[in-house]
């Protein structure tokens, strides 16, 4: 998994890494230069970071358009439900609509889900609760 701010140090990271080739989500600009070079399987957590959520509006780190250019480049979006575990409740609480706000949107756009996690099936039940089509949860990938 690259773990890095830098675009030109994530490129680099990514010649080097094994399949699958797995980046860790940073700031917005970050992720829409990121899925636009492509050359990598999956974008986790787009919604985790220092995101405020305005009266009306989640900002869920993910929107139609990064949606789209995941799609265009074969790009997964990934869920770390290993890391939503250990988070109090109430921060596991805005983390869960910002996924469920990010499944919808990949829903929309036909961006495949990935997810990280040990338990297949308490995910696949999450994923259909937070409002994921049959067929998404099917197709999900599980690493």
């Amino acid at each position: 998994m690259i773990n890095t701010t830098s675009i030109e140090e994530a490129k680099r990271l990514l010649k080097k890494e094994e399949s699958p080739k797995v980046i860790l989500a940073q700031n917005d600009e970050f992720n829409r230069k990121i899925l636009e070079h492509g050359n990598f399987n999956i974008l986790l957590s787009p919604e985790t970071g220092q995101r405020k959520n305005k009266i009306r509006q989640t900002d869920s780190g993910l929107n139609h358009v990064l949606a789209k250019i995941a799609n265009k480049n074969n790009i997964t979006i990934g869920i770390n439900l290993e890391e939503l575990k250990i988070l109090e409740p109430k921060i596991k609480a805005e983390r869960l609509s910002k996924i469920k706000q990010n499944i919808k949107i990949c829903r929309k756009a036909k961006t495949k889900l990935a997810i990280k996690t040990k338990h297949l099936h308490e995910a696949m039940g999450l994923l259909q609760s937070l409002g994921a089509s049959s067929t998404q949860t099917k197709e999900a990938i599980v690493f």
